[in-house]
């Protein structure tokens, strides 16, 4: 490729979209208190718990991040924590009823915006779309195991 513009790479319109997505999510979630980072980890913690550990990787998070986040859930009373019974060495995420309650919202928010999207967005589209980010999901795995050899 030569003489490229930066919209000619995919990797622009990748950061781009995600830019302005994380950036409306944040706008969204300070109207709450919140921020993107906490609303994220209120979808994903598990009615029966989460493992702290299994945070990190699910949101890409560094630990310090995610310990100053989780840390900032348990002060305003959105989580609590919990040593699982069957293995002591594990650290169990729950959501405290403030936690349950904003959960909802948050959702309400990702799926009105996802609806909103799916009703714009032809069947076929949407199908190579997700079929085109798994394809970069693929080269970007590839990418990071060259880097650790």
């Amino acid at each position: 490729m030569k003489n490229t513009k930066a919209e000619d790479y995919v990797d622009f319109h990748l950061r781009h979209a995600w830019h302005k997505v994380s950036r409306m999510y944040n706008q969204k979630a300070k109207a709450h208190g919140l921020t993107m980072s906490i609303g994220f980890i209120l979808l994903i913690v598990d009615k029966d718990g989460t493992p702290s550990t299994q945070l990190g990787p699910r949101m890409g998070m560094e630990p310090t991040s995610l310990s100053r986040t989780l840390k900032t859930m348990e002060t305003r009373g959105y989580i609590y924590r919990e040593v699982d019974r069957d293995d002591k060495r594990k650290v169990l995420i729950f959501l405290t009823e403030q936690g349950v309650a904003l959960r909802k919202e948050v959702k309400a928010n990702v799926i009105q915006f996802n609806e909103k999207l799916l009703n714009s967005i032809p069947t076929n589209k949407l199908q190579a779309f997700f079929e085109v980010m798994e394809t970069i999901d693929e080269h970007v795995e590839d990418e990071l195991k060259a880097l650790i050899i």
